[in-house]
């Protein structure tokens, strides 16, 4: 059995020199910056680097007597092979596939000799996005197969003849079913069973049929459909609604199994818990619905008396002669975000986000963890999330955890957090964090001994994406703006880190608009807009009473697009459009005082934040800066071109600006002309 505490110890401490953590400084000078700014400025950047280097997963799956692991966040993509009796990785192989690939979706054929492969991608370059490892043959790389046009796979099934399905999605598009022949080679797109979804994330096959589930866990609200559930017939090529009436209303459809001779469905939950359905392949109108207490239920796998789910706080079984549903205990570590879940030999193997295997004996109730680093998994610099500084260290989110750069040994320690920490700021040296997928707001102390993260603030699980986080002085709040990814609309969240009290106020814009930006000045709250789906009211940037969520005033800053980032300086409101638009909002007349086309430096995406009197701006590409007196915007730092997961951040302490260039960790001097 693997002690948890060395387990911790052990992935906390990066593998040192050898992943070039020990990053050397250099010193780049800028001249004039521009006809804006008189005499000469001096930009220090100094590489501190990679933000965060793990191991990060997205999937597993059980063939034989190998757990197979799925990358994320890495690149290039890779699968690993772990095997249960040495513990040890014993093999391996690249997923040739850009860019910024994740493997989401494992599944093998009925004589386990194929392993198929499917991508999630953050753009659509026209390549292939199905591959197929050949496991008899280990040594060799993996193979591409085909491309479904959806972009995005996120789940595969394989039927009993060896024929593949996939479903996924792409933004703005409805997802199709998706069909793989090995013999031929071909790949057909077999139909949009439902117009209405933005996302499939479950597909399981039977001799008969392909059974497709989908819904809006991402992009919802609006026309958006909510779970859905379709058989397709295999030989009439024909779809049939099948979904449960009591599942009608939940976001999405989660999870889908065949299990001998009964069909396996579950939900996501929102405004309600997530549901199962035990339904009869003979009659699929003839089913078993249970109601959980849980947000999360996928990942299903069973023996003769249960079936065993993971769900946000661990695994849970539902015995099948009571109906009943109870957690899985034993001695062991949290388990974090599960992905994946298989039942061998009286044990559960446990797929971790952390980067672990947990296998649990479900008689003894004892576990033994491998750590997957440990065992010979390759580590890579991820993709950043949030980041923040204060206390004498720079915090950088990733998958599954933050890591910690002390700035004054330069050591780096990777900090154990389920999900994704999207943005976070440092108060009075503590680390407080947004966490996604619906995990409210974390807390770490530096100064507690041997501490990790934990959860200070739950919220409703429909309120589940934070966007961007600012600390509000006068009110002692941690002010969180936040996006609902199934009801459409967002929320403020609020957090007394003092007392511990929370609160949050649900769409503070209007019921399209999420909370893209946040920031503060006297007390008041200002809100930046932004649609998820199209059409919709205009952007707006909304002043709010954090204390009490009431609505002072608003405006319309005149984008074209939503709002991607603010900021407070004086009396001025700084803002960037996501169309590449400056604008300007003098607070206390509450009026537009000016606009610029930024589009040169800053599109999509972006951060602000205020520095040495200045309001600084980070876009995919640049780092600049805005003149406190003309809003004229010069360059900082060109090229910076950041590898963000999900947008830019920058941050600053003590003058010094902190973001990331290329998958590095950078502290930046800028000392502007004046």
């Amino acid at each position: 059995m693997t002690d948890h505490a060395s387990l911790s110890r052990r992935r906390l401490l990066q593998a040192g020199g050898a992943l070039g953590l020990a990053a050397a400084a250099e010193s780049v000078l800028a001249g004039r910056a521009d006809a804006a700014t008189a005499g000469r400025a001096r930009t220090t950047v100094t590489d501190l680097g990679p933000g965060l280097v793990q191991f990060s997963l997205m999937s597993g799956l059980l063939v034989g007597d190998t757990v197979y692991v799925g990358s994320r966040n890495l690149d290039p993509a890779c699968v690993v092979g772990f095997d249960r009796s040495t513990r040890k990785v014993v093999a391996h192989t690249p997923i040739d596939a850009e860019p910024e690939p994740s493997i989401q979706a494992l599944a093998a054929d009925p004589a386990g000799r194929y392993l198929y492969v499917g991508v999630l991608l953050k753009a659509d370059q026209g390549g292939p996005n199905l591959f197929r490892w050949d496991l008899t043959t280990p040594d060799r790389p993996a193979v591409a197969v085909g491309r479904t046009e959806d972009r995005d796979i996120r789940d595969l099934a394989v039927a009993p003849d060896g024929t593949v399905y996939a479903v996924g999605g792409l933004p703005g598009k409805a997802p199709a079913l998706w069909e793989y022949d090995p013999a031929t080679g071909a790949v057909t797109n077999l139909g949009v069973p439902d117009p209405n979804a933005t996302l499939a994330r479950a597909v399981a096959a039977s001799r008969d049929a392909v059974f497709f589930g989908a819904g809006s866990i991402l992009a919802g609200g609006g026309g958006a459909s909510r779970a859905s559930l379709f058989a397709y017939d295999r030989a009439a090529r024909t779809f049939a609604s099948i979904v449960p009436k009591e599942m009608e209303q939940d976001p999405s459809m989660r999870e889908l199994a065949v299990m001998g001779d009964q069909l396996l469905a579950s939900t996501s939950g929102a405004v309600e818990p997530g549901k199962i359905a035990v339904m009869e392949l003979k009659d699929l109108s003839s089913y078993t619905l249970v109601t959980t207490q849980s947000d999360t239920i996928k990942s299903f796998t069973w023996d003769d008396d249960r079936v065993y789910f993971a769900t946000e706080s661990g695994v849970q079984a539902y015995t099948k002669a009571d109906r009943t549903i109870a957690p899985v205990t034993f001695s062991g570590p949290d388990l974090g975000e599960i992905w994946g879940l298989d039942r061998v030999d009286g044990d559960l193997e446990v797929v971790s986000g952390y980067g672990f295997v947990a296998e649990i004996d479900l008689a003894a109730k004892t576990s033994v963890v491998t750590d997957l680093l440990a065992a010979g998994a390759p580590a890579g610099p991820q993709l950043g999330m949030g980041i923040a500084a204060g206390g004498g260290y720079v915090y950088v989110g990733g998958n599954g955890g933050v890591a910690r750069h002390d700035r004054r040994t330069g050591e780096v320690v990777n900090l154990l957090v389920p999900g994704e920490a999207k943005d976070a700021e440092v108060i009075r040296g503590s680390l407080y964090t947004g966490q996604y997928d619906a995990q409210g707001i974390w807390r770490y102390d530096p100064a507690a001994r041997n501490a990790q993260p934990h959860q200070v603030a739950d919220f409703p699980s429909q309120q589940n994406r934070p966007l961007d986080t600012s600390w509000d002085p006068v009110n002692q709040l941690l002010l969180v703006a936040v996006q609902s990814d199934t009801e459409g609309g967002g929320a403020l969240w609020t957090y007394a880190p003092r007392t511990g009290k929370s609160a949050s106020y649900v769409n503070p814009i209007d019921d399209v608009q999420m909370v893209r930006a946040v920031a503060n000045e006297g007390g008041v709250a200002y809100l930046g807009g932004d649609n998820a789906a199209a059409g919709g009211p205009a952007p707006a940037v909304v002043a709010v009473d954090p204390v009490t969520g009431r609505e002072r005033w608003r405006i319309d800053p005149r984008q074209p697009a939503g709002v991607a980032a603010l900021a407070v300086r004086g009396r001025y409101l700084y803002g960037l459009g996501r169309k590449g638009g400056l604008f300007v909002i003098d607070v206390r007349t509450r009026t537009l005082v000016h606009t610029a086309d930024v589009s040169a430096v800053c599109t999509g995406f972006a951060a602000m934040v205020v520095n040495r009197g200045t309001v600084y701006g980070v876009s995919d590409t640049t780092l600049f800066r805005v003149h406190p007196r003309t809003f004229a915007v010069s360059t900082v730092v060109a090229g910076i071109d950041g590898a963000w997961y999900s947008g830019p951040h920058v941050n600053a302490q003590g003058g010094l600006l902190y973001t990331l260039r290329g998958r590095n960790l950078v502290e930046v001097d800028d000392r502007p002309a004046r």
